[in-house]
């Protein structure tokens, strides 16, 4: 159904009266999904503006209008996926029964994002634009520090997890091996795949820290159909 003239009236109304909000909502909606998911699969680097405004089917001048250069767009992208993948996360910890099915689940998410990735985009955000891979990694660091170490306390307190950790020492072990898998040099595409190792991996901390309660729900997630 059409929108009526009345309607019509109040969105150019509240179109004048706040257009940097409407500015905003268009590019969150209109621009950077699109482009980050060029730089996701196609790499930071090979990326260039002409590529996205072609993709976008907008003029060269007309994006640089948004974002003075390439570089600011990169930030605006990894940082929006940064704030949704933390919002996925959060919903996740939120619904989750226990601490193991919630490392699965999370686990299941992130595998979904990474699934279309022919290249190592942590290792072209280093190379390329170290100063955003820094600003990224310091809140990667205090987002997942956080959320482990809550994550633990309550494994610890239900006895699903070993009374005796260290947990300020496990977080930070957990975060490092996060990104230590994602390491080129480490795990070469060509022989690991990185779902595989993201799997693995979490395996390798579970039964680390687990007492026999939670290897007994972590079996029963290994037992569930392919997701």
């Amino acid at each position: 159904m059409k929108p009526s003239r009345k309607e019509k009236r109040w969105k150019l109304f509240w179109f004048l009266k706040f257009p940097v909000y409407f500015c905003a909502l268009f590019v969150m909606k209109n621009i950077l999904p699109p482009c980050t998911e060029m730089f996701l699969t196609l790499g930071f680097k090979s990326v260039t503006m002409d590529d996205i405004a072609q993709r976008l089917g907008i003029s060269k001048k007309t994006l640089y209008t948004h974002y003075s250069n390439k570089q600011a767009l990169v930030r605006a992208c990894v940082f929006d996926f940064f704030n949704y993948v933390t919002e996925e996360i959060n919903g996740i910890c939120q619904l989750s029964k226990n601490p193991i099915i919630e490392l699965h689940d999370i686990k299941m998410f992130m595998m979904k994002h990474i699934k279309n990735e022919k290249i190592s985009p942590q290792y072209q955000l280093k190379k390329y634009y170290p100063e955003i891979f820094h600003e990224l990694s310091d809140k990667q660091l205090d987002f997942m520090i956080g959320c482990v170490s809550k994550s633990l306390k309550e494994g610890v307190a239900t006895g699903l997890f070993r009374a005796n950790l260290n947990i300020p020492f496990i977080a930070r072990l957990y975060f490092n091996g996060m990104m230590g898998i994602k390491d080129q040099r480490l795990f070469p595409a060509d022989i690991f795949q990185h779902s595989q190792l993201m799997s693995d991996y979490l395996e390798y901390h579970l039964r680390a820290i687990c007492t026999e309660s939670g290897i007994a729900i972590y079996n029963t997630l290994q037992l569930r159909p392919h997701e």
